[in-house]
């Protein structure tokens, strides 16, 4: 299958390297990745400046296309401008670091594979339990497999799915999960200091987030040794409020 394959973390890291080498034994892979980290970026698209998309080696190993843009960017310029056709497949990783819980809102990683839901494109956003990446190997042996899955079984339209993967080793793997998003609290922080003009600035940080201890839940599944996966759509309509509304008496 043809299989777009890109990231929030710049073309040159290592997760999607290794993705690369894992899916082009046997899928026709173009890589369309930003020129630099591009993490926590979510959903943003670049329109008031232009977008370039240059084509350049990684490590010798293959060729791909770096632009100066968002995830998202990356893929709606490969869909409408880059590929000869439509891709059968979006893959979005292997980013270091969970995407569990609120931090789905905020991850690049994310926001490319549901740019490409958009468009009506099967898609999986990949993460590994750590920001040191030990076992990409093996995680990407997983999405490999996750990958031909989503292809045979075929997902909804507007519908794709986010992966965890521990980052331990391939055979310590509990299994598969079928998750839903966690919303446990995320305990933000922010590092308050001075510059040498003593000027105010800050360091935004947070704690983990805390899950409440059930399988069902996609951080939980994860720290628990699971390959969490949570489908996601991209119609966010709360429908169960918007029957309540229509009951509401609306002033005019």
């Amino acid at each position: 299958m043809k299989i777009l394959l890109t990231n929030d973390d710049g073309i040159y890291a290592p997760g999607i390297q290794v993705l690369y080498g894992a899916l082009r034994s046997a899928h026709r892979v173009t890589v369309i990745a930003p020129d630099r980290e591009r993490s926590a970026v979510g959903h943003g698209i670049t329109l008031h400046q232009p977008l370039r998309a240059n084509r350049v080696a990684v490590n010798a190993h293959y060729s791909g296309y770096a632009v100066n843009g968002t995830p998202a960017d990356c893929v709606k310029l490969g869909i409408y401008e880059i590929l000869p056709q439509r891709p059968d497949l979006v893959v979005s990783g292997i980013n270091p670091g969970a995407n569990v819980g609120i931090n789905v809102n905020y991850s690049g990683t994310v926001a490319a594979a549901k740019e490409a839901a958009l468009f009506g494109l099967p898609a999986l956003a990949v993460s590994i339990h750590s920001h040191a990446g030990r076992y990409f190997d093996d995680a990407a042996r997983c999405v490999t497999t996750l990958a031909e899955t989503v292809m045979r079984q075929g997902l909804p339209k507007g519908t794709f799915l986010n992966v965890n993967i521990p980052d331990i080793p391939y055979e310590e793997i509990a299994g598969i999960r079928i998750s839903r998003q966690g919303n446990g609290v995320f305990p933000d922080s922010f590092e308050k200091r001075i510059d040498p003009r003593n000027r105010t600035y800050y360091w935004q940080g947070g704690d983990r987030q805390v899950f409440a201890p059930d399988l069902d839940i996609d951080g939980h599944a994860l720290e628990a040794n699971f390959i969490s996966v949570t489908p996601i759509k991209c119609d966010m309509t709360d429908y169960a409020a918007l029957e309540r509304l229509q009951d509401w008496h609306w002033e005019r």
